[in-house]
């Protein structure tokens, strides 16, 4: 009897550690966030997003207000055209702008919506018109290293 009463704390054991393991998984592929909210979808363009990937959350204001559902390529445009998410319980101007941010320094990106000041909010299929691309570390190294060898070259004439 007692030994079956070990096995028994040992399945429970076990069990609550590929319940764990499923949980961080969850969270490592930012699948635990998923709620059953009903949302609208909502088109960008950017030039470029870095990279932004399908599933990164939507912010304002640091709140989560949707989810990135695709991203795709306009060869007409050459432009990234991403499709946002976002929970119906919020709604923004049709005038606000986007952009592509990112968590920390060198953490995950995400969008960032400011809400405009018009008085007719986005529908479903909108299209938000003002958008940033994202900030790519190695454009802004070339530049700044350009912009030294110009300074040097300009000193030695």
């Amino acid at each position: 009897m007692q030994q079956k009463n070990v096995d028994v704390w040992v399945g429970i054991f076990v069990l609550v550690g590929i319940l764990a393991l499923g949980f961080l998984a969850l969270r490592a592929g930012n699948l635990s966030s998923s709620t059953f909210n009903k949302t609208y979808p909502v088109v960008t363009k950017f030039d470029n997003i870095g990279g932004l990937k399908v599933r990164a959350s939507v912010r304002s204001a640091g709140v989560v207000v949707g989810r990135v559902a695709s991203i795709n390529f306009d060869d007409k445009n050459f432009q990234a055209v991403v499709t946002l998410n976002l929970d119906e319980r919020y709604q923004f101007p049709e005038d606000s702008s986007a952009k592509i941010l990112t968590a920390g320094l060198l953490g995950e990106q995400y969008i960032g919506i400011e809400a405009g000041g018009a008085t007719k909010n986005l529908a479903a299929g909108d299209r938000i018109k003002l958008t940033q691309s994202a900030i790519v570390l190695e454009n802004l190294i070339s530049q700044f290293l350009y912009s030294k060898a110009a300074d040097v070259k300009d000193t030695e004439q």
